[in-house]
């Protein structure tokens, strides 16, 4: 007999009460997506997150039976960042994410570092085209610009 899990899922605006479980999540799922970065690069992110981004976003959160598992935060149409925990990829949330910010603003674009090959893949899937690409200045790293009209 299988026994059926529900997922009560919930995508709100990020909380002041979020930023442990929002931290968790980025950190896990960044450190996945970005396997190539330095770990400076961490600890700088680590700081920035909660004291330069979320202050100057409008970040979204989704909820897993009242747990945050995943964030979206926006700089006007600009994904500035999208993360959702590595247990919960592939279910759908991440999209889910992305209709938040596509209902907002309707066209959006993204910066994707190219070797980031999990963050490639989900917004090539979802419809982002390629738009230009430049050098990060902090790594060397190249990033993509890919946008999204609706």
């Amino acid at each position: 007999m299988e026994i059926l899990i529900q997922m009560k899922t919930e995508i709100r605006q990020y909380q002041a009460q979020d930023l442990n479980d929002l931290l968790s999540t980025w950190e896990k799922s960044s450190r996945l997506a970005h396997p190539f970065m330095a770990e400076d690069f961490f600890e700088k992110e680590r700081y920035n997150i909660p004291n330069l981004y979320i202050p100057n976003t409008d970040t979204w959160v989704v909820t897993v039976n009242n747990k945050v598992i995943g964030f979206i935060a926006l700089i006007g149409k600009e994904i500035g960042g999208l993360f959702v925990e590595p247990d919960f990829h592939g279910r759908g949330l991440g999209k889910k994410l992305v209709d938040k910010a596509k209902e907002i603003h309707g066209n959006l674009e993204v910066h994707v570092f190219k070797e980031n090959a999990i963050g490639r893949n989900f917004y090539d899937r979802y419809g982002f085209e390629f738009a230009d690409e430049k050098v990060w200045e902090e790594t060397g790293d190249i990033l993509l610009r890919l946008e999204l009209t609706v």
